[in-house]
């Protein structure tokens, strides 16, 4: 490592700082864009959700790159710890886009299904014939 003991706590400080600062930011970005702070006023719900995957993906890395070491470790190792959280990332996102689909289809098809019930349960024109007879 070869850091002396102030170094790295004025290093663990600083980034103890920004991890504080950002997640400040994150409060009270959320209660601004809720309406909270100022009456009345809304963020988009896309673009809050967004700056606040954004912010917590940074203090994410700051946390692994600091606090877990990762900084200081080879470049091997660091891939087979980050290629499995990206592929578990990759993986949530793709669940929760594969189950919304599901869940549109199914509408549909009820849409569908309740279409023909109705169409079945609707009553036809009369289509009986007045036989007559003519003797």
């Amino acid at each position: 490592m070869g850091h002396s003991y102030e170094k790295s706590k004025k290093v663990a400080y600083k980034v103890i700082t920004i991890l504080a600062v950002i997640t400040i930011f994150e409060v009270l970005f959320a209660l601004l864009g809720k309406g909270y702070i100022v009456e009345g006023f809304h963020i988009n719900g896309a673009i809050m959700a967004l700056a606040m995957i954004v912010m917590s993906l940074v203090k994410a890395y700051l946390i692994v790159y600091e606090f877990m070491h990762m900084k200081y470790e080879m470049p091997g190792l660091v891939k087979t710890v980050l290629l499995p959280t990206g592929l578990l990332i990759w993986a949530v996102i793709a669940f929760f886009y594969e189950g919304n689909d599901w869940k549109n289809r199914r509408t549909l098809i009820k849409d569908k299904n309740s279409e023909t019930i109705e169409t079945i349960v609707t009553p036809r024109v009369n289509m009986t014939k007045k036989i007559t007879t003519d003797h």
